[in-house]
């Protein structure tokens, strides 16, 4: 079995996301406490206790994500015995879940993924006032269909592919009159489903490029190494382990697409067969399950979930 550690995006936050790890495993508990630590702030609390409408927050949900993936990934390892090096052929992760794969890999230190991440939500916020920006999921088409539709939307605005999730999910972003210009093109086109997001900026597309500059910063000021195993970037859909190409894969990430589709079809062409969606949710576990159909796929963000990675581990 050649397995794949997958890391979910914004979108996947509940309040509740990782108390029960925490509750069960000191290992966990280490990791939540390491963030809050780094953010001086008890993000722990609001994502154990809510509110929800705090943790949905760019700035909150970011980091609260990561963590909840890290807090898995090292009961995983003390618990089932996993080790990346050895037991994985590729990391990758969904937007910020990228950031979340490289801590994984010891790309990053869990402190400085989870600063980056505060620094790439409030960025990511503030590049476009609220309102102007908006971003619209087309379901039922493929990428090709959706660059033509984004395309003639545009009008002079900014109207991009920005996540290609497979299985015929394509997701457009850009000002909002040209979004919804888009959305009418596509329905006037049969497009199965085409429907507004309810998000709070137009993440991955043109209009991110102040928060691209804020993160080129950023990520000038931090170490990154070579992961333990190779992660699929967003940007190129193909593994970097060399840091330079790692940190501009990551600039280029804000507002770049998010090559999913393709980032999931190169690893099960390199013989990948077990995809495994560490932290909260199980949104990659169902887009896997489209676009590499016959995969094995399981998602690990509780304790009944460990035990469920361990027994299937250990069996081999």
């Amino acid at each position: 079995m050649s397995r794949a550690l997958v890391f979910p995006g914004q979108g996947s936050q509940a309040v509740g996301m990782g108390k029960a790890l925490a509750a069960a495993y000191p290992q966990a508990r280490a990791v939540f406490e390491e963030v809050d630590d780094a953010l001086s702030q008890a993000l722990s609390e609001l994502m154990f206790e809510g509110p929800l409408e705090p943790l949905t927050l760019t700035s909150n949900a970011q980091p609260a994500l990561m963590a909840t993936s890290l807090a898995a990934l090292r009961v995983l390892e003390a618990e089932a015995g996993l080790d990346v090096a050895r037991d994985v052929a590729f990391l990758a992760g969904h937007s910020l879940g990228e950031y979340s794969a490289l801590a994984a890999g010891g790309a990053l230190s869990i402190t400085d993924t989870a600063r980056l991440l505060r620094i790439r939500g409030n960025a990511m916020q503030e590049a476009v006032p609220v309102g102007a920006g908006a971003m619209a999921a087309l379901i039922g088409i493929e990428i090709e269909g959706a660059r033509e539709i984004a395309a003639e939307a545009a009008e002079g605005d900014v109207c991009d592919v920005a996540n290609d999730n497979g299985g015929g999910q394509v997701v457009v972003s850009g000002h909002k009159p040209a979004v919804e210009r888009a959305v009418a093109i596509a329905q006037a086109r049969g497009v199965k489903r085409a429907v507004m997001l309810p998000v709070s900026a137009p993440f991955h597309c043109a209009l991110m490029a102040p928060a691209a500059e804020a993160m080129r910063a950023a990520l000038a000021e931090v170490t990154i190494s070579a992961p333990k195993a190779p992660v699929v970037a967003n940007v190129t859909a193909a593994p970097a382990s060399d840091p330079h190409a790692i940190r501009e894969a990551l600039v280029a990430q804000v507002t770049g697409t998010v090559r999913w589709r393709e980032s999931v079809a190169h690893m099960a062409g390199e013989g990948v067969d077990a995809f495994v969606e560490v932290g909260a949710g199980k949104v990659l576990s169902g887009l896997v399950k489209r676009i590499a159909a016959g995969s094995a796929t399981q998602a690990v963000g509780t304790p009944d979930d460990v035990g469920a990675f361990q027994a299937a581990f250990q069996r081999g």
